[in-house]
């Protein structure tokens, strides 16, 4: 199989599809078509890059290394980031030899995000070889970063885990999407809620810096949303991660969730019951130093602040837009990111 070609350059990362926009994934990534276009100021350099990028929006700055091709579950009903791979893991002479041509471009990187989807899924062996590569590359390497999902967390060892973090995998991305055993069986998670649990306390516990993905409106509206929320902050209370990202659901072409919204079997939240299950959500989440970050583009309304400290002031915004109910004060649909 060909790879597909990127154009790396060295401080910055901006994802380009041909008409030179960048575009955000409903799951809450940032998104790119096909070839990628990577640029920034003054470097160049000729990077193998397959399929479309997919990223945390924190990791802008990153230099991105295809570690894999896919998703290892890639079974999920709302999320369609790769369902035109099938997994597998890239050889590894292939990714030491992108590592070269990224130092022969940049020089040094501080921040390195390893794609595709699941790099964790990696044996820890050649993973370990993967991050020694890279701090050997780059002197002032500080942070390596990568999805992980819940089933490969957990086929992986605690010490295992924690030899990765001392390794420099630092931060983990896991797609917690929400507590509620029932919701995560009907959006085909692949793990139960004590599961999802396990694999965050285990990775926090190994000493990386967690940031959980939860999906505001999975379960639809009525009782079943304010169940999810409350079920979601339960989650969160006993997980404890550093990072608390909320997203709200949009329906992908080509997804399982995308028909049913088609043909009418589930029904979308409007814009302000999405923020009634957000009030929910932060009305039950009781644990401290929580950093939430709610702005992704997905969200009709914006919010980030550190529960609790910011606790009631982020719940008084919330507050004010249902009071007005003024859809003109939220983010119109035109800006909400695919």
């Amino acid at each position: 199989m060909s790879a597909r070609i990127a154009i790396i350059v060295a401080e910055k990362t901006f994802a380009l599809n041909a008409t030179s926009t960048i575009m955000t994934h409903a799951s809450g990534h940032a998104r790119q078509r096909s070839i990628a276009i990577i640029r920034t100021d003054i470097h160049g350099t000729i990077m193998r890059y397959e399929g479309n990028i997919f990223r945390p929006f924190s990791e802008a700055n990153s230099y991105l290394l295809q570690c894999t091709i896919g998703c290892s579950h890639n079974a999920c009903t709302f999320c369609g980031m790769y369902k035109d791979k099938r997994f597998r893991v890239r050889d590894l002479d292939e990714i030491k030899a992108d590592i070269r041509m990224a130092k022969d471009s940049y020089g040094d990187v501080e921040k390195v995000f390893l794609c595709d989807g699941d790099a964790i899924e990696i044996d820890t062996p050649v993973l370990l070889d993967i991050l020694a590569e890279l701090r050997a590359a780059f002197p002032s390497l500080r942070h390596v970063a990568s999805y992980v999902g819940p089933a490969s967390t957990l086929r992986k060892s605690p010490e295992e885990l924690a030899t990765l973090c001392a390794a420099g995998l630092r931060k983990a991305y896991l797609g917690v999407e929400t507590g509620d055993d029932a919701l995560l069986a009907e959006v085909r998670k692949g793990v139960n809620a004590d599961e999802m649990l396990r694999a965050g306390r285990r990775l926090i516990e190994a000493g990386m810096n967690l940031s959980s993905m939860v999906l505001l409106g999975l379960a639809g509206p009525g009782e079943r949303s304010r169940e999810h929320a409350i079920a979601t902050a339960n989650i969160t209370n006993e997980m404890r991660p550093h990072y608390l990202a909320a997203l709200t659901v949009t329906p992908v072409p080509g997804t399982v969730l995308y028909n049913r919204v088609q043909k009418g079997e589930f029904t979308l939240l409007d814009p302000f019951e999405t923020l009634e299950e957000m009030k929910v959500l932060f009305e039950h989440i009781t644990i401290d130093n929580l950093r939430f970050v709610g702005i992704h583009a997905s969200n009709y309304l914006p919010i980030n602040g550190t529960l609790q400290r910011d606790r009631e002031k982020m719940l008084a915004t919330i507050d004010a837009a249902l009071a007005n109910r003024d859809r003109a004060a939220l983010r119109p649909d035109s800006m909400r990111g695919l």
